[in-house]
């Protein structure tokens, strides 16, 4: 991996740390059973729509330092609304991420991460990633089909190239899988095991809740939870971590990752 191609690997791993979609798999103690629905009502289901500690508007710029450079660039995680989506209702959410003016001379790169996260399931309807570096620009995309436990992934450059993936009835993406692990407080010491579905290729990731410590920040010194992310080696990253503000929002206010080449610290740099 050259040093270009590690610093676009660091920008791209920061906007989207792997994350669960594990609420379907944690047990659950047997639900009391419900009273019969009024005869008008039966047959009729009710959905709800989940509570989550974001909402449109939210904006969440950081700095990216790696290696010898001490900001190397930029991210910006927000949410940029809420829409009718897929016969549903879904959170549009979009990461982008650039080099500094800097580490730009050296080579041209831009990467923007988006997606649709169903607002009642948590689950995401359709990803995408847009690179651009150098010359070369890719769109790489996957739409989801939970019910049939498959998604169907396209990458477009010059030509475009199709596959279906297998998949969990509960996948997440790397970008949606990030607010769902904001929206499901873990407790220190707790583990948790979740399937995501990223880049064509399905696996899963290990996730164990750390203690709450300071992270300091350009907002100032922040408390926050300490994650500890394993992924499977071929993902191409170790000593993933995120750190996830112990307030009721549980904003990510860090992250990092060895890789390669290198390692690089993300790091909250606003707050909007």
């Amino acid at each position: 991996m050259t040093v270009i191609k590690a610093f676009a690997y660091a920008v791209s791993l920061g906007i989207v740390f792997a994350a669960p979609g594990h609420a379907a798999q944690r047990p659950r103690a047997a639900a009391p059973p419900k009273p019969a629905a009024p005869a008008a009502q039966r047959g009729t289901t009710v959905r709800k729509e989940r509570a989550v500690p974001f909402a449109v508007g939210e904006t969440l710029p950081g700095d990216v330092a790696w290696s010898a450079y001490v900001t190397a660039g930029t991210a910006t995680i927000r949410v940029a609304e809420k829409k009718p989506s897929y016969g549903s209702t879904a959170f549009y959410v979009v990461a982008e991420g650039r080099p500094t003016p800097l580490v730009s001379k050296l080579y041209s790169l831009y990467y923007k991460i988006d997606g649709l996260l169903d607002a009642y399931s948590l689950l995401p309807q359709r990803g995408s990633v847009y690179s651009e570096e150098g010359k070369r620009h890719r769109m790489k995309t996957t739409v989801f089909d939970h019910a049939k436990q498959r998604a169907e992934y396209q990458v477009e450059t010059r030509t475009v190239v199709k596959k279906t993936v297998n998949i969990s009835p509960v996948a997440q993406d790397p970008l949606g899988a990030l607010f769902v692990l904001r929206s499901i407080p873990l407790k220190q010491g707790e583990r948790i095991s979740m399937p995501i579905c990223d880049g064509g290729t399905s696996y899963k990731v290990l996730i164990e809740a750390g203690p709450t410590e300071t992270v300091k920040t350009a907002v100032g010194a922040i408390q926050a939870q300490r994650l500890t992310l394993t992924t499977p080696a071929e993902v191409g990253a170790r000593g993933l971590s995120v750190w996830l503000s112990a307030d009721a929002s549980r904003v990510p206010v860090k992250m990092s990752a060895q890789l390669p080449v290198g390692a690089f610290v993300l790091t909250l740099s606003s707050r909007k």
